[in-house]
């Protein structure tokens, strides 16, 4: 056998070990009753993405930031109400003050709601659709003009809008280092490559799986 054949029966042999660790990461998520996350993260197309989805998940992501998606979730509701239902950007952009000041009845964070009013109207004054074809041609990177969103978050804003990127949260980043990989995308690409998931999927089911457990190294403990 040649060196370079070597090499790469070497590589599949570590890509296996790595799609291993993620079918068993990904069978504790789904028995620990997330399995709806995976099959909501599947069906993401930021083809039928419209303006109501992605002020959403904007929101959704501003609040998130720092805290956890349980305490989100209780007030989501809440929030989306007061913020018209993300019906229009322009309409919220019209009335964030109304809006902010419902919101705050039940998230006190006036900075993060003031974040979301900021999206709206960097949203309303383009036009939804002019702004998602910036997003197409530019990917998560045109998303770090939007307030609140950051260098991370605005892959985590990507794949909740259907882009299929790889967020390197502190999650991904100690799974990607148990690994012995380079970064988290390397890590979601090999995966992806041998089980035929999405990268958005294979990030997901380690995110959730390292917010369940901290034993990543265990996990890739025969990688």
């Amino acid at each position: 056998m040649t060196t370079l054949a070597r090499t790469l029966a070497r590589s599949r042999r570590r890509e296996r070990f790595l799609a291993s660790a993620y079918l068993t990461a990904r069978e504790f998520v789904v028995d620990a009753g997330f399995g709806f996350e995976i099959d909501w993260q599947d069906t993401r197309d930021f083809c039928r993405i419209v303006e109501r989805d992605f002020l959403q998940e904007a929101a959704w992501v501003v609040l998130a930031a720092g805290m956890a998606d349980s305490v989100v979730r209780r007030v989501f509701g809440d929030v989306s109400e007061a913020f018209l239902g993300w019906r229009s950007a322009l309409d919220i952009a019209v009335h964030q003050e109304q809006c902010i000041e419902r919101a705050e009845r039940t998230f006190r964070n006036k900075r993060k709601l003031r974040a979301i009013a900021f999206i709206a109207e960097s949203v309303a004054a383009v036009g939804f659709d002019a702004f998602k074809e910036q997003l197409e041609t530019d990917g998560p990177a045109a998303l770090r003009d939007l307030a609140f969103i950051g260098p991370v978050t605005c892959f985590h804003l990507a794949k909740n809008i259907g882009m299929d990127v790889v967020k390197p949260d502190r999650h991904l980043m100690r799974a990607a280092a148990a690994a012995r990989v380079n970064d988290p995308t390397e890590l979601c690409h090999a995966i992806a490559g041998v089980t035929g998931d999405r990268l958005a999927t294979v990030d997901l089911v380690f995110w959730r799986y390292g917010a369940l457990r901290r034993d990543f190294e265990v996990l890739f403990a025969a990688v």
